[in-house]
Formats: structure tokens, C-alpha cells, sequence
């Protein structure tokens, strides 16, 4: 008894010591066990009471509800429910809890309670105090929310980028692409496109579409990379970018920048063509970066300031090119230099635009400075020699003003008016003409105004309007127009009005009242002289009639004493006779010349027109001129070639043509000089050429030769007698429709060239 006594009470010592192990585990555990047996009685802890807001402990299940503290009225349903079916069934569950009254989360986990609980049909429930893992979850449930939500706005996002865009996994095979993705490779869908592996870029290798995305992996960086690929059929470049991710697996997405390409492409080209453009201005021009470099000059602004192209190449800033043209005595001469230079480096930050400034070198060189900021922070530089315009311009107000002084001091009255009519410039001529005051011309009247003002000065007020109807002819119709109009105190002007280039129309006036007075007095005095002609014309041709008479009867006289009807005449007596009747021939052929002369003054010669054989006509004339050529011992020579042939013509006209020439040419030839008469002729016309060896006729003979009453001393050497044969031979000439041509000079004879038309 002893011995078992003893065993007992080890054994229940380490019971004891189980228990309180185990108690002492149970408090402290996160978790309290409940055992709801069949009946409904219930057996747990005072300190579960506790969490359930409950004293005294519980019996029964029922009693977990109460109006103000326990189990909600829902939760102890649902939680009788679950313990029905954990009884029946031996289905576990869990289910949280609320505590009225209070902030405290139940969980609770409940299963059917074993048989060494020695609770039959019981149901054991464990019960855990989640209130900081409530509020945990309920924190992470709004974080997966918040990230949900993102996520599908990311994908979202993606899906709708108007750029191709995937994601790699570790081991970079594709594990998603949208839509931009898909469209690009011509891919039916996306799952189609990841199951296919299709590349966006095509290729392998270094330069393949992985060799970014490996490197952007193993070097834990973004990587760039601009790859060809073929998109709808079309060559694009695109610049491909791949980012790593902390999953191990890679995004990436590609821009197409072949238009980009193309307008750097593009702008590249505009920049060279831009700066050969500029190469050629006439203007210097140089350019500096944002970093006050040069980075480009043409050649006149290395001209104009003397700079080496080798200098220029190794890219000077702002300050050593300004000091440079100032050692060159290429800029303005200035006493503070620094300051001067400084304030053309704020050039570079100027934000009102352009700035321009007028540079006056040494040496009478003006240049205009355009100074261009540039967005990117640089400046552009235009250099424009303007010294010639501004000598230009000087000479220009230096004719201006001689031309005003000119324009005022003209006795000509002027006046320019525009396109509109309106008076833009006069000078004190036409001011004082029309009596107009200085105020009223100043405010620039329209010519209808001018006109009306002007009207009572003329002699015919209604003749104003004239003045309108010229101005708007030369700035209108761009048409000159001239005339004449009398002032009413008798003074007569010359107006015109001229169309001026810059479309104005210039209006002067002349005055000619002298000239009036004076051609009124030539008119009366030619009448008078015309007057004087006609009355010696008829009293010529009356005394040449007159002279036939006496001349007739001379002749009759004298023939009859040749015929021996006096007696006979000794020999002496003979050549007296004879010599009466050369000079009687000589006098009748000088009353017929003047006749010929007279009866056809002022009017064409009447011709018997005929087919007249020429060679015939100059035979006979020649024949008939040779005795007068022998007495003076001329020599006389005749070339009558076949080709004179026959003209249209008065057979007596063209014969006393010939003669007079050979009679001018004999008188005009000394003894022992030579005469020659030649004709010849082409298909249109025939030609005579009558020529001497003789003392020639000065200038002022040859002038005067065809002259019917030339004075005596403009002939050769005056023994023309009254110089009858050239101005009857010409009057003869010209009634056949031909020309006559005299060419001589003094002692080196003469040559008289007629020609014919043959009709």
C-alpha cells in the first residue's frame, strides 16, 4: 500500500506539474478554447467571458446574446448553425465575430471535440482575439484594392499606348504584349502573339531584339537601343527601350522615330543649304552657341574683319572675337571697352527679339548690326556694309535739294500730282501763275479743286476743265498729252502732261507768249516773201515769153542776111552773122530752160510717157554734145553699155537730162580735161553717171546746186551762166520718179549718178 501510495503521489505531483505547464500555456496562448457540449451548456474560461464582454460566465450558448454586451443577435445564429453542423456532420469552420459594445474582432475556428475530452457529441471552438490582425487585413484588403484598381489602370494604360509595349519574364521570353504590340507584328491577338514568340525587331545575335533586354537584366539598368523593323510592311527605325524589373523580368517598349530620323535628316540639310545661303550673302554673318562659342562665320564676315579661317576654326568665344575686330579697328571707337563688350554679351539673354544697332568705324565705314537671339540659348550675328547706301543717300539729299532748288527756280510752271488726282509737289512758277495761296496748296487739292480755283485766270473760264482731263491722262491712261491755252490778261502758254514712272503725272506749263508774237510775225512775212515769189515767178515767165519775139525776129534777120538776101556779105561780115546766130541759139535754149523751170512751179512735170529706148536717147544726146566738147578741146568719152536697155518715159525729158548734165560737165571742164558719159542698168532701174576732171564744187556749191536761182558764187567758178542745167535735170529726174546724187570736192572734179525706175 505503501509502495502504491507513493507511486500515486509522484504520479500526481507531475499530473500537477502537467497541468500547471499546461494552464500556464493556455493563458498565455493567443487563443481560448470553448466546448459546447449537446445540450447547449457551454464551458469556457472567465477571461474568454471577458473578450465576449460577459459576467458572470456563460452557461449556456444562449447566453452568449445579450441586449447590451455578447455576441450580436446575426453572429450568434450563424454561429449556432456552424455548431449544428459541426456536431452532425463533423464539418470544421471558421467565422469572425463581432462584440457589442466594443471594438474587439473575434475570429473563431470550431471543429467536433474529441474523446478524451469527455464531452460526447461536443463541439470544441477556439477563439482568437483579432482585433490587430482585423485591422491588418482590413489595411491590406484596402491596399489590394488601391493596388487592384492601379494595376487595372496600368493595364489599362498599356493596352491603350499608341506605342508597342511587352513584358519578359526571366528568362525573356515574352509573357505579355498589347495591342500596339500585336498590330505591329500583324498578330491576331496577344496570347497568340506570347505563344508565338513573335520579335517585334527581327534579327539575332549582338544587334538582336534580346541583346537589350539581356544587357538591361545583367547590368540592372535601363537600356537604349535604336533597331530597324518592318511594321506594316514599312522600314521604321525605332528606338527600343528596355527596363529590368525587381521580378527578374524585363519591360520594355519601342518608339518610332523614323519621321524623327527624317526631319533631323532634314534639318541637318536646311542647316548645310542654310549656311552655303549665307556663305553667299553679301552680308557678314556668324553665329554662336549656348555656350558663347562660334560656330559658324561665311566668308564676307571674314572679309569685312579681317579673320583668319584657321583662328575661326578652333571655335573663339564671344569676347576674343570682339577683341579681335577691335584689334583690326573693326568696331566703334568706345572708352570703356569692358563695359561696351559686356553689354553686347546680355545680347545672348535678350528676350524682346532682334536688336539692331548702327556701327560707325574709323575710316568712314558704316555698318547695321542685327543681333538675332537664338532658343537655344545662342546668338546670330548680321553684319550689313550699308557705307555705300549712306554715301548714297547723302548724294541723294544733295540732289534733292539741287533739285528743288532747281524745280523752284524753273521758268517752266510745274506740278506733279499722284494716282488720285491730289497735288503732291509745285514750284513757286506755278504757284505765282494760277495766283493760288501758299495755305491752300499746301493741303494738296484734288485737280478738280485746282481747276475751279484757276478758272477765272484763263481766257475761256470753261477751258479749266482741260486741266483735270490732262492729269487724268497721264496718271490714268498713262498717255502724254500737249497743247496750247490762252490767259485772259492775253498771255499764251504750251502745256504738257507727262506720265512719270512711280505712276505720278507731271503737269508744266510754258509760257510762249513771245513765241506767239514772234511766229505770228515769220507767218506774215513768208506770206509776204511767198507772195514776192509767185509775182517774180510770173514776171520770169512773162519776160521769157516776152524775149521769144525779138529773139524770132533777131534770128529771122540774121538768116537772111546769111541767105544773101542783103547782098553778099564780105567774109568778115559772114562771121559777125554767124556768131548773131550762135548767140541767138545760146539765148533761146536759156528762155526755154527758164520756161521749163516756171511753167512747172510747184507742180509735178507732165510727161508723154512711152516705152523709150535709153541707149538711143544717149546716143543722140552724146552726138549732139560732141562738137561743143571739140571747140574747148574737152576730151570726151562714152560708154553706153547694152544693159542701159528701156524705160518707161518722156523720150524729149530724158534727152534734155543728158544734155544738161554733159552742158553742166562742160562748163565746169577746162581746155584739155576729159568728160565722160556712161549708162547701164539692171533689172529695176537704169543709170546714168556723168563725171569731169574738172575744178570740182566746195560743199556749199554741191549744197545750193540743184538750187533754181543759186547766186553765181556758189557755183563752180561761176561760168554756169545762171546755173539752169542741174536744177532742170533734177526737176526732170524726179517727174520720172528717179533719183539724181552730185558728189564732187574742189580740184577733184565731179560725178552726177542718176537712176531710173524702168516702170
Amino acid at each position: 500500500m505503501l509502495y502504491f501510495g507513493l507511486r500515486a503521489r509522484r504520479a500526481a505531483r507531475g499530473t500537477a506539474q502537467s497541468n500547471a505547464r499546461l494552464a500556464a500555456l493556455l493563458s498565455s496562448s493567443p487563443a481560448l478554447a470553448m466546448v459546447v457540449r449537446t445540450d447547449g451548456r457551454i464551458e469556457l474560461p472567465e477571461r474568454l467571458a471577458d473578450w465576449f464582454g460577459l459576467s458572470p460566465v456563460p452557461r449556456y450558448l444562449a447566453d452568449l446574446h445579450s441586449d447590451m454586451s455578447g455576441l450580436t443577435a446575426e453572429d450568434l445564429a450563424l454561429l449556432s448553425d456552424d455548431i449544428v453542423g459541426a456536431q452532425k456532420a463533423g464539418r470544421p469552420f471558421s467565422r469572425p465575430l463581432s462584440v457589442q459594445g466594443s471594438t474587439r474582432s473575434l475570429m473563431v475556428h470550431g471543429t467536433r471535440a474529441p474523446r478524451d475530452l469527455q464531452a460526447p457529441g461536443g463541439v470544441v471552438l477556439w477563439v482568437f482575439d483579432a482585433t490587430d490582425s482585423g485591422a491588418e487585413i482590413a489595411r491590406l484588403v484596402e491596399e489590394n484594392a488601391a493596388a487592384t484598381t492601379a494595376f487595372d489602370a496600368l493595364t489599362g494604360l498599356i493596352e491603350a499606348a499608341p506605342l508597342p509595349m511587352w513584358y519578359r519574364g526571366p528568362d525573356l521570353r515574352l509573357a505579355m504584349v498589347n495591342s500596339a504590340y500585336v498590330a505591329a507584328v500583324e498578330g491576331s491577338n496577344a496570347a497568340d502573339v506570347v505563344r508565338r514568340g513573335l520579335e517585334l525587331v527581327e534579327g539575332s545575335g549582338r544587334g538582336g531584339p534580346l541583346a537589350n533586354a539581356v544587357r538591361a537584366r545583367d547590368n540592372d539598368r535601363p537600356q537604349m537601343q535604336a533597331m530597324p523593323a518592318t511594321i506594316r510592311g514599312t522600314r521604321r527605325m525605332l528606338q527600343v527601350h528596355d527596363v529590368p524589373l525587381a521580378t527578374g523580368g524585363v519591360a520594355g517598349f519601342a518608339v518610332d522615330i523614323e519621321d524623327l530620323e527624317q526631319a533631323r535628316g532634314g534639318m541637318r540639310r536646311f542647316g548645310a543649304a542654310q549656311r552655303a545661303m549665307l556663305d553667299r550673302l553679301s552680308a557678314g554673318v556668324v553665329q554662336f552657341g549656348s555656350d558663347r562659342t562660334l560656330i559658324f562665320c561665311n566668308q564676307p564676315f571674314r572679309r569685312l574683319f579681317a579673320m583668319r579661317k584657321e583662328w575661326l576654326s578652333d571655335r573663339p568665344e564671344f569676347d576674343r572675337v570682339l577683341e579681335r575686330m577691335r584689334e583690326a579697328n573693326r568696331l566703334p571707337e568706345v572708352r570703356d571697352f569692358p563695359g561696351w563688350k559686356a553689354e553686347r554679351r546680355d545680347w545672348f539673354r535678350a528676350t524682346e527679339g532682334a536688336i539692331e544697332e548702327n556701327w560707325h568705324l574709323p575710316g568712314g565705314v558704316h555698318l547695321r548690326v542685327v543681333a538675332q537671339p537664338l532658343p537655344d540659348g545662342g546668338l546670330l550675328l548680321i553684319f550689313e556694309d550699308r557705307t555705300e547706301q549712306v554715301q548714297l543717300a547723302s548724294a541723294r539729299d544733295t540732289l534733292l535739294r539741287v533739285r528743288t532748288a532747281t524745280f523752284d527756280n524753273l521758268y517752266e510752271a510745274l506740278g506733279v500730282f499722284a494716282a488720285d488726282g491730289r497735288l503732291q509737289i509745285w514750284n513757286n512758277k506755278f504757284r505765282a501763275l494760277w495766283g493760288l495761296d501758299e495755305e491752300f496748296l499746301s493741303k494738296h487739292p484734288r485737280v478738280d479743286a485746282l481747276a475751279q480755283a484757276a478758272a477765272d485766270k484763263l481766257a475761256n473760264p470753261t477751258h479749266a476743265v482741260m486741266i483735270g482731263d490732262l492729269v487724268r491722262a497721264a496718271t490714268v491712261d498713262r498717255e502724254q498729252r500737249a497743247g496750247r491755252v490762252d490767259f485772259a490778261d492775253g498771255r499764251h502758254f504750251e502745256f504738257a502732261a507727262v506720265p512719270l514712272p512711280d505712276g505720278n503725272g507731271l503737269f508744266t506749263m510754258l509760257d510762249i507768249s513771245d513765241s506767239r508774237r514772234i511766229e505770228r510775225a515769220l507767218r506774215d512775212r513768208n506770206e509776204a516773201l511767198e507772195a514776192a515769189d509767185a509775182v517774180k515767178t510770173a514776171f520770169v515767165a512773162n519776160m521769157s515769153y516776152e524775149l521769144r519775139t525779138p529773139l524770132t525776129s533777131i534770128s529771122g534777120f540774121a538768116e537772111m542776111l546769111r541767105e544773101g538776101y542783103a547782098g553778099t556779105l564780105s567774109e568778115e561780115a559772114g562771121g559777125y552773122v554767124a556768131a548773131i546766130l550762135e548767140s541767138v541759139d545760146r539765148l533761146g535754149m536759156l528762155v526755154d530752160d527758164v520756161l521749163d523751170l516756171t511753167q512747172n512751179d510747184g507742180q509735178t512735170t507732165k510727161l508723154d510717157r512711152s516705152e523709150v529706148d535709153l541707149v538711143r536717147v544717149a546716143r543722140t544726146a552724146a552726138a549732139a554734145a560732141t562738137a561743143a566738147m571739140q571747140r574747148k578741146g574737152v576730151d570726151f568719152g562714152v560708154e553706153i553699155l547694152p544693159s542701159t536697155g528701156l524705160v518707161m518715159g518722156d523720150g524729149d525729158r530724158l534727152h534734155q537730162i543728158i544734155a544738161h548734165l554733159l552742158k553742166h560737165a562742160l562748163a565746169g571742164t577746162a581746155a584739155g580735161g576729159r568728160v565722160l558719159l556712161h549708162t547701164d542698168g539692171t533689172a529695176a532701174i537704169a543709170r546714168i553717171l556723168v563725171s569731169d576732171n574738172g575744178s570740182g564744187m566746195g560743199a556749199a556749191a554741191v549744197a545750193r546746186a540743184f538750187d533754181r536761182f543759186a547766186e553765181p558764187d556758189a557755183c563752180r567758178d561761176g561760168e554756169r551762166a545762171l546755173g539752169l542745167d542741174l536744177p532742170l535735170a533734177k526737176q526732170f529726174v524726179e517727174a520720172h520718179g528717179g533719183t539724181i546724187k552730185l558728189e564732187s570736192e574742189p580740184g577733184q572734179g565731179m560725178l552726177i549718178t542718176v537712176e531710173m525706175p524702168r516702170r
